[in-house]
């Protein structure tokens, strides 16, 4: 069974009420297996290929998700475009708990990750001038415009290692060039490109980053994506059905080509 459309979240996400599961598979690839098995089903009539980016219970921290077999998994399920909601702090006093980021860029400052289908011996350099999808970003910010629901059109996420939170001298440094920070979005995002995949990161602020003189805490983040993971679930909801099947308004299934591969 074959589904055009990933998500890509953490437990919260999963809604059985509106989630008619139809398959679980879990696909052996190259790079070992993926976190967790991939359920297929649909929600309101458009079917989805759902997995949990952490493993059930979230036993992967970010630094240790094998981002690549997760991508690579999805594309064998047919999939072709990601939506990926996760859980963000915030750098900015205008981006408020609560909100929602439809991230537009990204500043990668993990360590060390598998960041590529291609170590050798054949290599390719795509771009990630805009590293996310426009006709996804777009889809959804004309929803969440007509949910009333309060979000930011554009934002840049700052990608670190983990599993630790920053230190104050690092949020504050953080603050000069990024509106979010986060674990999980480098690679996952630019190995979605890769394989030619739309991907659309639907960032769901938890909490000021430390630069605001609370000290961040696990506690903290779960409760508040806990009490607006309905928002992001109605979001999804909404946006899928207004997916067309055909990619004709992006340039994410031609980045091989572009990149000369």
């Amino acid at each position: 069974m074959k589904a055009r459309i990933g998500i890509v979240g953490g437990t919260g996400v999963y809604d059985p009420d509106v989630f008619e599961l139809e398959e679980t598979v879990r696909p052996h690839t190259p790079y070992g297996l993926p976190s967790d098995e991939i359920q297929i089903g649909t929600i309101k009539g458009t079917r989805v290929a759902f997995m949990q980016r952490h493993g059930k219970g979230h036993i992967y921290p970010p630094h240790m998700v094998n981002y690549r077999a997760n991508i690579w998994a999805l594309k064998q399920v047919g999939v072709e475009r990601i939506i990926s909601p996760c859980a963000v702090g915030s750098l900015q006093e205008e981006f408020e708990p609560g909100e929602i980021v439809i991230v537009d860029q990204f500043i990668d400052l993990t360590k060390k990750r598998d960041y590529t289908f291609y170590n050798g011996p054949k290599t390719v350099h795509i771009s990630t001038a805009d590293p996310f999808c426009p006709e996804l970003a777009s889809i959804f910010s004309r929803e969440a415009k007509k949910a009333k629901i309060k979000f930011h059109q554009k934002g840049t996420y700052v990608c670190i290692e983990g599993p630790r939170f920053s230190t104050r001298a690092e949020s504050q440094m953080y603050r000069a060039f990024a509106d979010v920070i986060g674990m999980t979005l480098v690679p996952e995002c630019q190995l979605a490109r890769e394989m030619e995949m739309c991907y659309c990161s639907l960032a769901m602020i938890t909490d000021y980053d430390v630069w605001a003189d609370h000290p961040v805490d696990t506690a903290t983040v779960l409760r508040t994506m806990s009490e607006n993971v309905d928002k992001i679930r109605a979001l999804i909801s909404s946006a899928l059905p207004k997916i067309p099947e055909e990619r004709k308004k992006c340039a994410c299934p031609d980045t091989l080509r572009a990149a000369g591969a």
